[in-house]
């Protein structure tokens, strides 16, 4: 697991504590009960605040999953 996946990982579990880990990795708002509008900006400000960024919050709304997210990051912000 590099770096990025990792933090990822970490503010996953912050928000989704019921989560197991072996389902994070493979979250999305569809089938992750408890990503709601509310968890979603959790998310992002748990994201901001562990990566050190401020993300585009008019591409936050496709960000609905663990895989985008990790891509966006990469992307947008050039994290490893």
């Amino acid at each position: 697991m590099n770096d990025t996946t990792q933090k990822l990982t970490n503010c996953f579990r912050t928000v989704f504590p019921d989560l197991p880990d072996s389902k994070i990795v493979e979250a999305t708002q569809s089938n992750t009960k408890d990503w709601d509008s509310v968890a979603a900006i959790t998310l992002v400000n748990v994201i901001e605040e562990e990566f050190g960024i401020e993300m585009d919050l008019d591409k936050i709304a496709d960000l609905d999953s663990f895989e985008k997210i990790v891509a966006y990051l990469k992307a947008e912000h050039a994290v490893a």
